[in-house]
């Protein structure tokens, strides 16, 4: 029933599907990796000497249960605070005060967020998200897209089929070298994606470390402060106003773009070939693909993997088209943003699971792809024109046009203008022997090396 209530589709219809984005772009997943970048903090200033204060073994595991044992119920316990003081950062602090409270650390809560500002603690912990999110999970499913073109390739590599360029019928290709184009650009671009390096700042509330000095004058900020972000696994950013710039999660998000619309098209290939009867969609006996014509079999996950990518791009373009842009020091117009970054990489996930099923239901229709491939040798013109190139005929393309543009030509046309040419008996035998079928290139030989 909660489902049913939901607003957005990604918590009610889609939600079993992005489930696993849960512990990463959820309320309380910010909730729970804000507290860890907090109790980090604390640990790392004590553990390198910043504050005059120790812990002992059996301390430092208390502080961690703080953690390790955060609940659904302790997250409540925050937004409860939050809603007096209506800062979520804040709370975090009067939280871990009440918990040290009840383990006897008392005397620590003084530096509970000592030297930091909000946004310290807010891009740290986002960019810990998207990449615990990239590597638990997102990733995974790109992969399993691309395994699952690359097994189709290899299966159709050696599968003629007409090409079409400007969708007019063109020279002929395989249907798993086709197929091929794109699992080589996903796995290009997810290459791009795993590059970037998201940055993080942790340098104070215009990010100059203004009280870190006046405090402990003596410390080395720059380097302790580098130090704590590179034990995330994150890039230290040393020059920012009070947020880091999110220049890096604006290339991130670019390239997931390019990667979402590298489906799309994909998609749209395979919404034209079924459209074509290139492929047939295996049925469901118990799926229904029209409420009034019963012979449907509708191709809606390659749709609805469409549509959802272009919600996603759409928030993409959102966020990269004004993430970077602050006010002077800052304005809080990031903060909004920032917490639609589940929304589009949610998107995107039910558009790569759609498109899995979707290609577990094709299969290919040769029969007609060769029936076709026989009614046009028009397509050979190509060849024929190359081969006459080759024995020196100077108007080899003006002859070919005059006898097919805007025509289809059969194989008794192709036989009848190739025995009247003054050409190499070698190549004459070979083009009075080719069929568009065989026509195909190196199409296996790209499939196989790539």
């Amino acid at each position: 029933m909660s489902e049913l209530l939901n607003i957005s589709v990604i918590d009610g219809r889609y939600k079993q599907k992005v489930k696993d984005f849960e512990n990463y772009f959820s309320e309380y997943a910010l909730i729970k990796y804000r507290l860890f970048i907090e109790l980090s903090w604390l640990k790392f200033i004590v553990e390198e000497k910043i504050i005059d204060e120790k812990l002992s073994a059996d301390e430092i595991k208390k502080i961690d249960c703080i953690f390790n044992d955060f609940n659904i119920n302790e997250a409540l316990r925050i937004k409860e605070i939050e809603s007096k003081t209506k800062h979520d950062v804040k709370s975090i602090e009067y939280y871990i005060q009440e918990k040290f409270k009840e383990i006897n650390l008392g005397r620590l809560i003084p530096f509970i967020h000592i030297t930091l500002t909000s946004e310290d603690i807010n891009n740290t912990s986002y960019n810990l998200m998207i990449n615990e999110a990239l590597n638990n999970v997102y990733f995974d499913n790109v992969n399993e897209l691309i395994t699952k073109i690359d097994k189709l390739s290899d299966e159709y590599k050696s599968i003629p089929m007409l090409g079409h360029t400007h969708g007019q019928i063109a020279t002929p290709t395989t249907v798993g070298k086709e197929l091929k184009v794109f699992s080589y650009r996903l796995s290009s671009i997810l290459k791009l994606i795993k590059e970037v390096k998201l940055r993080s700042k942790f340098s104070g509330a215009v990010g100059n470390y203004n009280c870190h000095i006046v405090a402990y004058p003596e410390v080395d900020w720059i380097k302790e402060t580098k130090k704590f972000i590179e034990t995330l696994g994150l890039e230290y950013n040393p020059l920012t106003t009070q947020i880091e710039s999110h220049d890096f999660v604006c290339v991130l998000l670019s390239y997931l773009k390019i990667l979402n619309n590298i489906i799309k098209d994909l998609n749209s290939d395979m919404w034209l070939y079924i459209s074509k009867n290139y492929f047939h969609e295996k049925a469901n006996k118990n799926e229904v693909g029209s409420s009034v014509m019963p012979h449907k079999v509708n191709p809606i996950n390659h749709e609805n993997s469409m549509a959802n990518i272009e919600i996603s791009n759409g928030l993409i373009d959102a966020l990269v088209n004004n993430l970077s842009i602050s006010r002077m020091q800052r304005d809080l117009s990031d903060s909004s943003k920032m917490r639609n970054l589940g929304v589009i990489f949610s998107h995107s996930l039910i558009s790569i699971k759609e498109t899995i099923i979707g290609l577990n239901k094709i299969e290919v229709n040769e029969e007609y792809l060769n029936t076709e491939l026989d009614s046009h040798y028009e397509v050979l013109t190509e060849a024929i024109q190359t081969i006459l190139r080759k024995n020196k005929i100077d108007n080899a393309y003006e002859l070919l046009k005059e006898l097919s543009r805007g025509k289809t030509i059969t194989k008794e046309d192709i036989t009848n203008f190739v025995n009247k040419l003054d050409i190499n008996e070698k190549d004459k035998k070979v083009l009075l022997n080719l069929k568009p079928r065989d026509y195909i290139g190196l199409c296996e030989m790209i499939v196989e090396n790539n």
